[in-house]
């Protein structure tokens, strides 16, 4: 687990006084002073690093306008960022996705969500004192990054790629890929506990769908932010050929690509 992007409440309590293990909260504001928050943890909320002004490039704020963010939060280049939110961890991973791909080498998701931490551990409403850092981002290269564009998809299609579609039942009829698998991002989270169904579990689950290693996986949703949770769980689970379709339907429909629509058939299911 401690190699994993995933860490569970337990890890992350051994390591609150480490001062290079820095705790993202990306609740609103008002929740994390109202509420409480982990100890140490720094408010970065979600709205603050997503930005909807440009649809060729998704929902990402930008490289710089993110490490600006991580320099007011006192972050550094080479700290070890652990996210969390209290909606089952899925605005908190596209905080991790979006700390992978500007070039932070190590982020982590909380398995849980402040909920799940609340039930075991303590919780604050005492500010730290931060000492704001000069962060230096890395984007990844084109090569190195996950995340694909219009073009990539559709080259995609002609492959025997599994499309995987995140989203409700009523969005995934009103519009799809074609041959898209339904695979709401939600399954993965163990109601009970409100963390992740073991890896065992997971990994059936997965298979159920034909989402195996051995494919290529291409995530889509509407603006990116479902998959997010969801690729963070492969990337958990050793997934290595995962496409993240940054754009997704937004961008899909806006380029006219093809699309399904209505239920799956009997047909199509088989």
């Amino acid at each position: 687990m401690e190699d994993s992007v995933v860490v569970s409440p337990d890890w992350l309590a051994s390591r609150l006084d480490d001062p290079q293990v820095r705790i993202v909260d990306v609740r609103d504001s008002w929740e994390y002073d109202g509420i409480g928050h982990v100890p140490g943890a720094v408010s970065i909320p979600f709205d603050s690093y997503r930005d909807e002004s440009d649809v060729d490039r998704g929902t990402l704020p930008g490289a710089d306008a993110f490490a600006e963010l991580l320099s007011e939060a006192g972050i550094s280049p080479d700290d070890t960022i652990v996210a969390y939110d209290d909606t089952h961890g899925v605005f908190a991973a596209r905080f991790v996705l979006t700390a992978l791909e500007y070039g932070h080498d190590d982020v982590r998701l909380l398995d849980g969500d402040y909920s799940a931490w609340n039930r075991d551990y303590e919780t604050t409403s005492e500010v730290p004192e931060i000492e704001a850092t000069t962060y230096e981002p890395s984007p990844l290269a084109r090569d190195e990054s996950p995340l694909v564009g219009f073009e990539a998809v559709e080259a995609a299609l002609e492959r025997d790629a599994v499309f995987v579609d995140t989203r409700e039942e009523h969005e995934f009829e009103e519009a799809r890929i074609p041959g898209a698998v339904r695979f709401d991002w939600r399954e993965v989270v163990d109601d009970e506990t409100r963390r992740l169904k073991p890896a065992d579990d997971l990994e059936a689950l997965l298979e159920s769908y034909g989402i195996t290693p051995d494919r290529e996986i291409v995530l889509y949703c509407n603006t990116a932010r479902r998959i997010s949770h969801t690729y963070v769980v492969l990337r958990a689970l050793g997934y290595e050929t995962v496409a993240f379709y940054e754009g997704s339907l937004t961008e899909w429909l806006a380029n006219d690509g093809e699309v399904a629509t209505g239920p799956i058939s009997a047909a199509e299911d088989a």
